[in-house]
């Protein structure tokens, strides 16, 4: 990392930083564990990235607001990233926590030099939140994880002083992989908020209706589907667990880690018979050791 990335400890930068850090801490537990795995001068800039991520992700998910209301905010939020880009005056009010957070994040784009477009993917990933609650096909599916999971691989790996097309490759089938995983376990949860990431041409083939998701139904059509969908996500992960060799024992090990955990949580839900719907599966606090001592033994071989 060069010095011009360095975050000073004092002054408007360092508030810029510590209120992105403070928002990032606020919202989910692990990102003070992710950020601890993180080298120190890394977690100025990856609290910048999510704190950035969070405030566009909670403008979608407001859902009290129109959509028309909540896509016009999203705007108005990439107007400011990009204004701050470019040095432009900020249309928010001096000293608030947008202006903070553009700061921070202006900064971090310059000093590391981080494709704008980026960040760019993530927010049209976001405003599809907005318009979009079902899934036509795999492909369509993908391209959503293209969006919204894989440019945070690709800026934590930048972030880390690495610009590979085969870490890049990687790294996308890594974040992918997890993003799916999640909408696997999130099942019901999202149903709740009219969302479904099953490809409705996968339920077609498989015989599952949308009116048996409606209804939580574990048919074994459903168990097929969902083992369908989970040896697919298995084999982005295979190939996103080549990421881990390729970098650092200190990075591969926390590749390992994430993807390990991932894994995990397929297997729990084949374990249930993919019945994500009368609870979600999750790891007990004994499965998430095993896996933090996996992780270290795979990364001392």
């Amino acid at each position: 990392m060069s010095v011009s990335s360095v975050v000073p400890q004092h002054g408007p930068l360092a508030a810029a930083y510590a209120a992105c850090q403070a928002l990032a801490q606020s919202h989910y537990e692990n990102f003070p564990v992710a950020s601890r795995l993180l080298p120190a001068p890394m977690r100025p800039h990856v609290a910048a990235v999510y704190a950035f991520a969070r405030v566009a992700d909670d403008i979608a998910d407001e859902g009290h607001d129109p959509p028309a209301v909540r896509q016009a905010r999203l705007l108005s939020w990439q107007g400011l990233l990009h204004a701050a880009v470019a040095g432009r005056p900020l249309d928010c009010p001096s000293g608030s926590r947008d202006e903070l957070m553009m700061t921070a994040l202006a900064h971090t784009i310059h000093s590391l030099d981080l494709p704008v477009s980026l960040f760019d993917d993530l927010l049209s990933a976001f405003g599809q939140d907005i318009t979009t609650n079902r899934y036509r096909s795999w492909a369509d599916v993908l391209d959503y994880c293209r969006r919204s999971a894989n440019p945070v691989g690709r800026l934590v790996l930048r972030i880390a002083g690495h610009r590979d097309e085969a870490l890049d490759r990687s790294s996308d089938a890594l974040c992918t992989a997890l993003q799916l995983t999640n909408f696997w376990q999130d099942l019901a949860v999202d149903l709740r908020k009219g969302r479904v990431y099953l490809p409705r041409e996968d339920m077609a083939r498989f015989g599952y209706t949308p009116e048996d998701l409606a209804r939580h139904a574990v048919t074994p059509a459903f168990r097929e589907l969902m083992a369908f969908e989970c040896a697919r996500t298995r084999g982005l992960f295979e190939r996103g667990l080549a990421l881990a060799s390729m970098l650092d024992r200190g990075r591969g090990r926390e590749i390992r880690l994430f993807a390990g955990g991932g894994l995990a949580i397929l297997d729990r839900l084949e374990a249930v018979g993919y019945d994500a719907f009368t609870a979600r599966p999750t790891l007990s606090r004994w499965a998430k050791m095993s896996l933090v001592a996996r992780s270290l033994v795979g990364g001392a071989a």
